[in-house]
């Protein structure tokens, strides 16, 4: 039920409704790293592969049908949530006025300086701007210009207008937010309902720390205190983990009829982007499914126990193993790396012939050739 409230339970094929299929996740997150396919564009080619990457940018740029913001990290979000996004503004704006990113390092704004430069010349990115700081400034600091620009973005008085080549450009709010958008005002206790049904409708069910990592735009105390106002709407269930342990949670009022009606999950083996919405709470994963996941990324390459960039393998509704795989698009080439299975997976001929498939149809989506070769396993550790 969950997987099929992700978009994941069912073939990832049929017609293409990006609209639809946006809403329906609630956000999308963007990350700048391309080992196959950023992560924007693989979460929603999981989901129905007649996706395309161009389509993302023009239904961000041409048609505005979405907005980029901040989740747990930077996202597009659906300009019909942009309404109830407003909180989240005010929210990261005084985490930052807290750390002082209201002023630069000589204790003066530079918010009006680089409002002024946008409202003149357009929409500019960073590399628009003199990058040379006054004064001494710390190796690991972002020089002034760019931490206005930061402190505009996450306040909302400045909205992405469009990325080139990833790079963020930065243009008014109100020269990129539809007016009928921005003139839609919603109180802010009404902001916090709705995240968090939007939140658990989302998950299918999930406790109130589940409900309020969703978007991470509520915090502990607002999502008891909305659990405790809807009892009368809510039903309470408890859910048996991988660990064999029920626990106690939250499901909408129709959760009955969404167990009738929720499919049995295809059997097709799955490439999961490691910043998939339904693996991007480690814990609520680790909890379902039994899959011990991390991003290593950002780990030293000795203290690695998988490798730089590792997807999750999603059979039916199992995850049972973990790939390294990587892409050259000037050479046209998909290698894979590594493959672990996870403990007790038998890695079959069937289970091999599934993921020679979907290695091809992601060679077929970034444009490269996959030759079909064997994939030799690794021990899991």
């Amino acid at each position: 039920m969950f997987l099929s409230a992700q978009g994941l339970a069912e073939t990832p094929t049929g017609p293409l409704d990006l609209e639809q299929l946006i809403h329906d996740l609630g956000f999308v997150q963007l990350d700048t790293i391309q080992v196959v396919a950023r992560a924007h564009h693989h979460i929603l080619w999981s989901r129905n592969q007649h996706y395309r990457e161009p389509m993302l940018d023009r239904h961000m740029v041409e048609h505005r049908r979405v907005f980029e913001h901040f989740t747990h990290d930077a996202s597009l979000i659906p300009m019909d949530f942009y309404p109830m996004w407003q909180r989240q503004f005010r929210r990261l704006e005084a985490s930052l006025r807290r750390r002082g990113w209201h002023v630069d390092d000589a204790g003066e704004s530079s918010h009006e300086t680089v409002r002024r430069r946008i409202e003149i010349d357009g929409p500019l990115s960073t590399r628009d701007f003199n990058a040379e700081d006054r004064g001494n400034r710390d190796m690991w600091s972002l020089p002034s210009h760019k931490r206005a620009l930061e402190y505009l973005w996450y306040a909302g008085e400045l909205s992405t207008s469009h990325r080139v080549n990833f790079t963020k450009y930065y243009d008014l709010t109100e020269r990129v937010i539809p007016g009928d958008v921005l003139d839609r005002a919603m109180p802010e206790q009404d902001q916090v309902h709705w995240l968090c049904t939007a939140a658990l409708d989302r998950l299918s069910f999930g406790a109130e720390g589940d409900i309020q990592r969703f978007w991470d735009a509520v915090d502990s105390a607002e999502a008891r205190s909305w659990a405790n106002e809807n009892r009368k709407n809510l039903v309470s269930v408890e859910v048996e983990g991988a660990d064999r342990v029920w626990r106690k949670a939250l499901a909408p009022a129709d959760i009955e009829g969404r167990l009738k009606e929720a499919p049995s999950p295809t059997s097709r083996l799955r490439i999961i982007n490691p910043f998939d919405p339904v693996i991007r709470d480690r814990t609520r994963l680790e909890r379902l499914f039994g899959f011990d996941y991390r991003v290593e990324m950002f780990v030293p390459a000795k203290q690695r126990r998988w490798g730089y960039y590792v997807y999750p393998l999603l059979e039916g509704d199992r995850f049972v193993g973990r790939i390294e795989v990587k892409a050259n698009r000037k050479a046209g080439t998909l290698t894979v790396l590594n493959l672990w299975p996870e403990a007790k997976v038998a890695w079959t001929p069937s289970r091999e012939a599934r993921l020679q498939s979907e290695l091809g149809r992601l060679a077929r989506f970034v444009g490269v050739d996959w030759p079909g070769t064997a994939v030799s396993t690794t021990s899991d550790g």
